[in-house]
């Protein structure tokens, strides 16, 4: 009875700790993905094409895809053959949930403020519970939900005074960001449910060069090009590719394989906050006692879901 106990007990401390580092692995890449918003503004002062500036982020991007994938090939065995089926399920989910996606998005920033595609792109952790409850029947948890609204209250209040200048075209824009936010869900919730039994490292490559082979025959095939630029937007294009989409990537894959994918869309909003702070830093927005308030709720938010249990 005791040496039940106490496996039990060795037992619970491990998935507590493979939760807290799940936590810490999803904050830290929706940080990092918050910063893709204003790299792309200031690409955006360059006179280049929404599909160039993403051919210039995956084109980075994708050798590191490639070299991840070979060197950690063999680790990646370990959790079982890749069947045709699951390779097919997983390039479809970059085509779409990445690739598409991210296009959306480059567009929609040709429209909107930062701060203004960041509150939209947050729809994203109520699409991923409901799509979930539909799709997979699974259930939403009230403290799911109180997380949620906690979050929503918050990034609205931190956004209070963001410079949301709408110009003539907000519209379309708004349009495009909720397309992005409605595809990235689907990438979301995939690499959830395949990434515990493929692995991490797999998955995410596979999705990942899928991605980045669909975006430079975009590229191609409507004839724009990727060189000929200044210095500095391939500077940007490397940041936006190491820091906003290599490490950001493998990160949230494997922050949703710990904790899961409902869990995970919901810790995302600390993107939105960071977004904020770096507009401040960076883009000189200002800060503002609301702006704390709602950046306080969204970290409540955080907390309630990282101090949960899960499932």
């Amino acid at each position: 009875m005791n040496s039940s106990s106490t496996s039990l007990e060795a037992a619970a401390k491990v998935a507590a700790r493979n939760r807290r580092i799940g936590v810490l692995l999803m904050l830290a890449g929706a940080i990092l993905f918050s910063c893709k918003a204003i790299v792309i503004k200031l690409a955006y002062q360059f006179e280049i094409a929404s599909i160039s500036l993403l051919g210039l982020r995956m084109a980075f991007s994708l050798p590191l895809f490639l070299l991840i994938g070979y060197f950690r090939r063999e680790r990646s065995s370990t959790n079982g053959p890749l069947s045709l089926g699951d390779a097919t399920v997983i390039l479809l989910l970059g085509v779409f949930g990445y690739y598409a996606a991210s296009y959306t998005d480059f567009l929609g920033l040709q429209y909107l403020s930062a701060g203004m595609e960041r509150l939209i792109l947050f729809v994203y952790p109520t699409m991923v519970l409901v799509l979930q409850r539909i799709i997979f029947k699974v259930p939403i948890k009230p403290i799911q939900w109180l997380a949620t609204v906690l979050c929503y209250v918050g990034i609205i209040l931190a956004f209070s005074a963001s410079d949301f200048s709408i110009g003539n075209q907000f519209g379309l824009g708004a349009a495009l960001v909720f397309l992005s936010a409605f595809l990235y869900s689907f990438y979301v919730i995939g690499s959830g449910r395949l990434a515990p039994r493929l692995g991490t490292v797999r998955f995410t490559s596979l999705a990942l060069i899928g991605a980045s082979v669909a975006v430079l025959l975009h590229v191609y095939l409507t004839g724009n090009t990727l060189f000929g630029y200044p210095t500095q937007l391939y500077y940007y294009g490397i940041t936006l590719a190491i820091f906003c989409t290599v490490i950001p990537s493998y990160l949230v894959t494997e922050g949703v394989r710990r904790i899961g994918a409902n869990d995970a869309a919901i810790l995302g909003a600390i993107g939105p906050v960071a977004t904020i702070v770096l507009e401040y830093f960076i883009l000189d927005e200002s800060l503002n006692l609301t702006q704390g308030a709602g950046a306080a709720l969204v970290i409540l938010g955080v907390i309630i879901i990282g101090r949960s249990k899960g499932r």
